[in-house]
């Protein structure tokens, strides 16, 4: 059996050299075409830095607006609920107070009854401790009596039911007789005065 010979001829070695250098060739093309259009597509995609601080500085003052709106309506709700809440510790009673008026009034009614034998001036006086009593625990409460005869006429604090004509003795808005007393619960009307105003 022949035996095929190993020997590399010129032409072979030459042929190869010139395959490697076209394939390193083609491959540092290829790398440099890559490495262009990598180039590009981050010039493209590249975010321009002096723009993305401006934004992010208008995103950090848009929040802290928000942030102190939100701290400034917490506080505008805390003062909201502290003035409720004294509110009604002032004025704590009220409607209590309101009811009671009807009684002062019904005693004071009773009171102006006259009283001929003894028993119905006993009983008279008792009453009149009564009125007492209760007039005595409205003030301390703060429920006030509402000055009206003698004084000028105050829509806040009167009400006007009947008008009489302007005398020497009554000058133009004045009151000039009390139908119903008026009660104030510190510095709120709790009971206009019904009362006749000269006009």
């Amino acid at each position: 059996m022949a035996k095929k010979s190993t020997r590399t001829t010129p032409e072979d070695s030459q042929a190869s050299t010139t395959d490697s250098a076209a394939t390193s060739t083609a491959s540092e093309a290829t790398q440099a075409a890559t490495s262009t259009t990598d180039d590009q597509a981050e010039q493209m995609t590249a975010v321009d830095p002096t723009q993305q601080i401006t934004d992010l500085k208008a995103q950090l003052d848009a929040k802290d607006d928000q942030l102190l709106r939100a701290q400034a309506e917490i506080v505008n709700m805390q003062n909201r609920n502290k003035k409720e809440q004294a509110a009604l510790l002032k004025y704590d009673g009220q409607a209590l107070a309101k009811d009671v008026l009807p009684v002062l009034d019904n005693l004071e009614r009773a009171l102006a009854t006259p009283a001929d034998d003894e028993a119905a001036q006993q009983l008279k006086k008792g009453v009149e401790m009564v009125y007492g009593h209760l007039q005595d625990a409205l003030k301390k409460h703060g429920v006030t009596e509402v000055a009206a005869a003698g004084e000028k006429f105050d829509p806040n604090i009167h009400q006007a039911v009947q008008t009489v004509p302007v005398d020497d003795d009554h000058p133009a808005d004045t009151v000039v007789q009390v139908l119903q007393r008026g009660y104030l619960l510190k510095d709120r009307t709790l009971r206009p005065a019904m009362v006749v105003v000269a006009q």
